[in-house]
């Protein structure tokens, strides 16, 4: 009786240690993502192409995650303040990062960046692009582009071009242009595309050189005019305006793109799980039309395609900054 009391005591044991092994091996299972908040740090200032891309996709997320999406704008040293900030934070998913072509641009010509500007994060997904106009004030004298660069030629100096910058996307495409034309404008860097077309209809700098979504509002009441684009061809929502290409000079192309980045380590799991939502925010109607609005144009890669586009992106930057001679003062 002893005998089978003690047996039955020890198979009660077994029974009551694999529930709490199973137990315990249930409550280590990992948390799905995300389970609170997630931060995207924006390094351009709101209002601009990559916050309104953030803000419509972000919101998409939000519903899909039943979390919030934090959009967090820190612009400033040629997007290397948001940079450093987002190199640091723990690779987990909750810290994100716009990237643009800005990013590559850094890594040739900052020699003191605080991280790594190739391999201190890991590309998630490209999202959109964004055309570039060449404009100037409605009270400008020049009419078209061919009349700008004659002037730039036979002032020296005389004449000025804007941008957000410097060492930004639209600051290699001015430079760039300029090593094309012959030409030899002055260069005005601000914070923020917005402010750059600013000093333009302000008459305090001659040209402005940015993303079409900052200035689209300006050139639709007539505040600007549009001398080119720096497509390939010419944009449906700008059909009357040609290509800096038509214009003579041929490759000469700008688009800007935006993705999406982590700090490198990120688990992959975490990657896939945001290329997946990622992914479906961008064949969302809504999200398109408002991104389309916004003069923002869905141009989805995914994390492997984006790190070859990253590197292709560096070998053409560096060239053409060794070409220009650009350096940061």
């Amino acid at each position: 009786m002893k005998r089978t009391f003690c047996k039955s005591l020890g198979v009660k044991v077994l029974i009551v240690g694999s529930f709490l092994l199973s137990c315990l091996h249930v409550g280590a299972q990992p948390t799905p993502f995300p389970n609170k908040p997630v931060r995207i740090v924006v390094p351009f200032p709101a209002g601009g192409s990559a916050d309104s891309l953030i803000r419509v996709v972000g919101q998409f997320l939000s519903k899909r995650w039943g979390q919030s999406v934090l959009v967090d704008n820190r612009p400033g040293g040629g997007t290397v303040i948001a940079g450093a900030l987002v190199a640091k934070a723990p690779a987990d998913g909750y810290t994100l990062l716009v990237i643009a072509n800005s990013l590559t641009i850094n890594a040739k010509l900052r020699t003191n960046l605080p991280y790594d500007g190739l391999k201190a994060f890991d590309p998630i997904a490209q999202l959109v692009q964004s055309p570039q106009v060449i404009a100037v004030s409605s009270a400008s004298p020049y009419k078209t582009l061919a009349e700008l660069l004659q002037a730039a030629k036979a002032n020296p100096g005389g004449l000025s071009y804007s941008t957000v910058g410097p060492a930004t996307t639209q600051h290699i495409a001015g430079e760039s242009l300029k090593k094309l034309t012959g030409t030899d404008f002055t260069y005005a860097a601000f914070t923020g595309g917005a402010l750059a077309a600013n000093a333009v209809m302000g008459n305090h700098v001659t040209m402005v050189l940015t993303n079409l979504n900052e200035v689209a509002s300006m050139l639709e009441s007539g505040k600007l005019r549009p001398l080119a684009v720096t497509t390939r061809e010419r944009l449906d929502v700008l059909k009357q305006v040609p290509t800096v290409i038509e214009q003579g000079y041929k490759d000469y192309e700008v688009v800007a793109w935006f993705a999406l980045a982590s700090p490198a380590g990120t688990p992959k799991e975490i990657v896939q799980k945001l290329v997946d939502d990622l992914q479906a925010a961008l064949t969302d109607s809504e999200v398109r039309q408002k991104l389309n609005t916004a003069g923002l144009y869905p141009a989805y890669l995914g994390p492997e395609a984006l790190n070859a586009h990253i590197q292709q992106e560096y070998q053409r930057y560096s060239k053409i900054i060794d070409d220009a001679r650009i350096k940061l003062e």
